[in-house]
């Protein structure tokens, strides 16, 4: 399921040193705008305690963990909309992705020079926040224009109910609130809003990189960000990326946990993060357990049986039965699928049963 977060933000916040800390690929970090023109990808493992677990019970052959996609995007500066900077072109790698994440610089460093000259993490995500709205607005009052014609006209009978949900968004945008905000009358205009792929649709993550006293506290920048964001419906992360690329040094696990303890820290930020991203994607995950594989499958939240078996192959799903369901707690709790099954633990399904977030499941079917 390649579904893929963004990083954005404005030159010179520490995207790139995020980046570089989430994954294996090395983006050029640089003190100056502009260093990373081509988006940089990676896929980044998710850490789960869930899948470490089965892992011990099962002792498998294979282990495959669950993974998401993260994309450095170079910086935006204002005027982007317009091509400032390669707006367009960063503007169109964004349109690309399935949810943003927005670090914001919120910590001092005259080494370290801010594209506007001083730290203001609010005003920074007010310039990307005006730009992406900048882009929308044009694209919605291009589509509106069209779709007025055709409800006029009568041609096209869904044309009234697209020129009310345009308008709609037409109206926050011009209020400077996000497309994400606006309120829809009828699942048909939030299928049509969600078709129109708008910037400021994608949910958001703001990560607020701080410096290394920060980091478990956070800041003043960071409680100005948490205010100017409450009504957006947005999270909040707190994270010292270039702590993170220290401790991304360390060999071992237990100097990691030792250099965390020494900053306040139960678990890195890069962990924090990597979770909130594949939770921003609005995504979960189910495993299959043997002693050939444990593997963890990603799939989208309130998806049904048979969608989340066609993940595996789409023969499970074209010929989909009946789905074995045993809880997580109950097969650690129990021992194993064969106390479960002794237990009369596991649950049979069929294709209307919602996977739940760590099912263990087994899919029966007949092509």
């Amino acid at each position: 399921m390649a579904l893929q977060c963004g990083i954005v933000g404005l030159p010179n916040v520490g995207k790139s040193t995020l980046f570089n800390c989430l994954s294996n690929a090395k983006a050029q970090s640089a003190n100056f705008p502009f260093c990373t023109i081509e988006p940089n990808v990676g896929v980044i493992t998710v850490p789960d305690d869930r899948l470490t677990k089965l892992v011990e019970m099962c002792n498998p052959k294979s282990v495959v963990p669950a993974t998401v996609e993260i994309v450095d995007i170079a910086g935006l500066v204002k005027g982007a909309s317009k091509g400032e900077g390669l707006g367009n072109k960063f503007l169109a790698n964004i349109r690309e992705t399935d949810a943003i994440i927005h670090v914001l610089r919120c910590f001092d460093d005259d080494n370290i020079t801010h594209v506007d000259g001083s730290v203001d993490p609010v005003r920074d995500k007010e310039i990307i926040d005006m730009e992406l709205q900048i882009k929308d607005l044009e694209t919605v009052e291009t589509r509106l224009a069209k779709t007025i014609k055709a409800a006029q006209t009568g041609a096209d009978k869904s044309a009234k109910m697209q020129a009310a949900a345009l308008t709609k968004i037409k109206e926050a945008l011009e209020k400077g609130k996000p497309a994400r905000s606006v309120e829809f009358d009828s699942e048909e205009e939030e299928r049509f809003a969600r078709d129109l792929f708008l910037l400021t649709a994608k949910p958001v993550l703001y990560v607020c990189n701080v410096d290394d006293a920060s980091a478990a506290t956070g800041n003043h920048y960071v409680d100005a960000v948490r205010e100017a964001i409450k009504d957006e419906g947005a999270g909040l992360l707190i994270v010292a990326a270039a702590t993170e690329s220290d401790i991304a040094e360390l060999d071992t696990w237990e100097e990691r946990q030792e250099f965390l303890a020494e900053i306040g820290l139960e678990e890195s930020g890069v962990s924090r993060l990597i979770r909130a991203a594949y939770a921003l994607l609005d995504l979960q995950t189910y495993f299959t357990a043997g002693p050939d594989e444990v593997r963890a499958w990603t799939f989208r939240r309130g998806s049904k049986a048979p969608k989340c078996a066609g993940i595996i192959h789409t023969d499970f799903e074209k010929g989909f039965i009946r789905a074995e369901v045993i809880k997580y707690d109950d097969y650690v709790t129990l021992g194993g699928e064969t106390a479960v099954r002794e237990a009369g633990k596991m649950a049979v399904e069929g294709k209307e049963y919602i996977v739940r977030d760590g099912d263990i499941m087994h899919f029966r079917f007949n092509v």
